[in-house]
């Protein structure tokens, strides 16, 4: 279903019961000791699972932006790492596959994956999901009617953290590939052959730099006016 508007609905127990009914496997960290250029656009299609009391919600990646480190040249002026290490950013720092949730204008939130290896910042900010689990709950936390469409769900980073209910003070610095943690990164098989690249969007430094990466043609992905750039087949991305 490669790249289709709409995959397959995860079916997805209560999480609270004796067995959790989570979707695939756990990425291995070795996924993400890799620079964030190359952890993007890998990252698509993988699954972002929020564990909560009442439920599971889910939602496939279907766009990301990587962000680079201080140690690349030149430096990724864009990046909240490029100054070096700080009491924000100390998790970007950190070992890779940990959530960096960070606020914006002063109620929102947006949240990144670590990348590389420790003592080597860089990460990947995920832009846009499709629920695949917990569309109604996610509905209610966004303050939308019961049905709502999923573009008006998960169509960009502040509308993710809302969806799943991220907040910096909960959330931050989360291991999302510790089978005990409460969000989760998770590989379901789902796979994709080929990969929209862009300029990334909604920042004002290095704004021609081509490291945005989304699922061609679909219908979650935000910022539609942007999306010009070019198809480039998964396989050229390549992480050992």
């Amino acid at each position: 279903m490669d790249g289709a508007p709409d995959s397959r609905r995860l079916g997805l127990g209560h999480p609270m019961g004796g067995t959790r009914q989570l979707p695939g496997r756990l990425l291995p960290r070795t996924f993400f000791e890799a620079p964030p250029e190359l952890v993007a656009p890998r990252l698509l299609g993988k699954v972002l699972v929020r564990i909560t009391a009442s439920g599971v919600l889910a939602g496939r990646i279907v766009e990301t932006e990587a962000y680079l480190g201080p140690h690349n040249d030149p430096p990724d002026p864009a990046a909240h790492s490029h100054r070096g290490p700080t009491p924000r950013n100390t998790v970007l720092f950190g070992p890779a596959g940990y959530a960096y949730v960070y606020a914006i204008y002063g109620r929102y939130f947006c949240m990144n994956i670590s990348c590389e290896t420790e003592g080597r910042a860089g990460c990947v900010l995920v832009r846009a999901l499709e629920p695949v689990a917990g569309a109604d709950k996610m509905a209610r936390n966004r303050g939308l009617a019961r049905g709502a469409p999923d573009r008006q769900l998960t169509c960009g980073p502040s509308r993710i953290c809302q969806a799943l209910g991220l907040t910096r003070l909960k959330h931050n610095g989360l291991d999302l590939l510790d089978s005990g943690s409460s969000l989760q990164v998770r590989d379901d098989g789902y796979q994709i052959s080929e990969v929209l690249v862009t300029a990334r969007i909604g920042i004002r430094e290095a704004v021609d730099w081509p490291l945005r990466f989304a699922l061609p043609g679909h219908g979650c992905v935000s910022g539609p006016k942007n999306l010009i750039g070019k198809r480039v087949k998964i396989g050229s991305f390549w992480i050992g």
